[in-house]
């Protein structure tokens, strides 16, 4: 029985050098004449200790990271050798098979994410060896209607932001007059600091491909699209493979496992625009127009992609669905909260001790997870407030961190749970600042196609870049408040609609570093130039450079 090792090599992985990791493994097992089998998998989602490199002898599990090729050696004396001196225990992630033993692990409730870091990626045997596909066999014994009232039952909601009933929206897409009909995954991950799609991809790209089968099963779809960022060329090129893989096995194409089902999947490389992570702009962009949105009603669901009946929903929505067939909708409602079932994942960064990809169930109070999971601020500095949702969302300060991550507590707040981005900051930060980025970015982001987007957000960040400057005035202050409504209420599209966010948020929770500014013209944080400086109109958005934007 040959002993399997584990590297992650997700993009994560990669970027801290897991390839070469990897190549000096491969020359240990040669020189050694071990019989070991390397494999890549995804990411675990502790990328805070990557490159991480699991050894499974005997059954017996240790996780190390993060490693280099300089700590190879040393590692695999410990299993294959008589263990030389220079090792460190603290190299040691996890004794254990199931993580249980390494807080940022074993306090996560994985659903989506269980096999991404244990399965090669590339491998379609490995997922069918770990039930892959089980749950489409399993549907297609059901009704299309029994699908979707098992998915209603789950109460499992949109995990793109807006948290809609999932099960609904299937409903309203098979009900719909109209053929082809078509599904779409929307995989444009592009809020700063956000990476739960494309680790989800990278690690398990057959599972999201499953979540898909069965809705179009359940929908009557016959098409599907993935719109995918061009920036995430790993996350494309897993799914090209599994797509290839999944047709040569038969569950994708004409009469699928001989149901009569009929489906095919196109992948859309979007070319990084923020706002096509709308829906209406999104197709605009899959039918080959520039991505621009527009008013609805029409909701996709009856008028969609090319006019016809189509289905939207994001990649962690989907990669919900397999587990709810096979599990029964009853154990996934029972994980989340009364209104909401299951899981969430969160990318937890920024001033934060253990960053990386967590799935917690919805309803876990923020303490629990920044704390608990993500072990608090790091370099012992004192946490001061979570940004959730990014540009789109709000900013909570540490008064409210039992708040429960539900979709009703986090509205309540003026924060939203958004797609799953959780950028922390420390007492370093300057609040004004950090609202400042997120209006830059949602402001180089904007179409342009409507009024109170355009000119509102740049009126707004020209309005934060006065106070940050020490130029503002008390009046700018409630005239900012005043144009954060007009814009909010004004705007086409969610863009603009959720951009004025971060500034009401850190407003209402931050009003003294505000008046800081305006009054006293001091920056508690120590981090704005409150006199000189370039005018803010010679200044490109991406030149920006902020501790804010340093942090997510």
């Amino acid at each position: 029985m040959s002993s399997i090792i584990r590297v992650g090599a997700s993009t994560c992985g990669l970027a801290a050098g897991a390839d070469q990791v990897i190549t000096a493994i491969s020359r240990q097992i040669e020189r050694r004449q071990l019989n070991a089998q390397i494999q890549r998998t995804g990411c675990l989602g502790a990328c805070h200790r990557e490159p991480l490199v699991e050894v499974l002898v005997d059954g017996v599990s240790v996780l190390y990271g993060p490693i280099t090729p300089e700590r190879v050696p040393l590692v695999l004396d410990q299993h294959f050798g008589t263990g030389e001196r220079g090792f460190q225990s603290d190299w040691i992630v996890s004794r254990r098979r199931d993580k249980s033993d390494y807080p940022f692990l074993a306090r996560q409730v994985k659903v989506t994410t269980q096999l991404c870091g244990i399965i090669n990626p590339h491998s379609l045997d490995d997922y069918l060896a770990n039930g892959g596909y089980q749950a489409l066999r399993q549907a297609l014994k059901y009704t299309p209607e029994e699908i979707i009232q098992l998915i209603k039952a789950s109460n499992l909601r949109g995990r793109g932001g807006a948290g809609f009933p999932t099960g609904m929206k299937w409903e309203i897409t098979r009900r719909a007059q109209g053929a082809p009909k078509y599904i779409i995954c929307n995989a444009d991950e592009g809020d700063p600091g956000a990476f739960m799609d494309r680790t989800m991809i990278e690690g398990d790209p057959h599972r999201l491909l499953e979540g898909m089968l069965i809705g179009a099963y359940a929908m009557g779809a016959t098409k599907g699209y993935l719109y995918v960022r061009a920036e995430y060329p790993l996350a494309v090129k897993m799914l090209r493979e599994a797509i290839a893989a999944a047709t040569a096995y038969g569950v994708v194409g004409k009469n699928i496992l001989g149901s009569g089902m009929n489906f095919e999947f196109f992948i859309k490389e979007g070319a990084g625009a923020f706002v096509c992570g709308e829906e209406t702009a999104l197709m605009h962009s899959i039918e080959g127009y520039r991505g621009m949105p527009t008013m609805r009603p029409p909701y996709p669901s009856e008028h969609g992609l090319w006019g016809l009946p189509t289905n939207i929903n994001n990649v962690e929505t989907f990669a919900s669905v397999p587990s709810i067939i096979l599990n029964g909708p009853t154990w996934f409602a029972s994980i989340g909260t009364a209104q909401s079932g299951g899981t969430k994942t969160f990318a937890l960064t920024g001033a934060i001790k253990k960053s990386g990809l967590v799935e917690a169930p919805i309803g876990m109070p923020l303490r629990e997870l920044i704390f608990e999971i993500g072990g608090g601020a790091k370099s012992g500095r004192e946490f001061k407030a979570v940004q959730l949702g990014g540009p789109s969302g709000g900013c909570l300060p540490a008064a409210l961190l039992d708040t429960r991550i539900d979709y009703q507590d986090l509205k309540a707040t003026g924060a939203i749970m958004g797609s799953g981005g959780m950028v922390t900051v420390d007492d370093t930060t300057c609040m004004v600042d950090f609202a400042r980025y997120f209006l830059a970015f949602t402001q180089d982001e904007s179409c342009g196609k409507c009024v109170p987007c355009r000119v509102g957000t740049r009126k707004l960040l020209n309005l934060l870049t006065k106070i940050t400057r020490g130029r503002a005035t008390e009046r700018d202050v409630e005239h900012m408040e005043s144009l954060c409504e007009t814009v909010r209420l004004g705007s086409l599209c969610g863009l603009g609609q959720t951009a004025p966010n971060p500034i009401l948020t850190t407003l209402k929770y931050f009003k003294d570093e505000y008046m800081a500014h305006v009054l006293d013209h001091h920056c508690p944080a120590g981090v704005c130039a409150m006199d000189g400086g370039e005018p803010f109109e010679l200044l490109a958005s991406a030149k920006i450079s902020t501790r804010a934007e340093e942090l997510a």
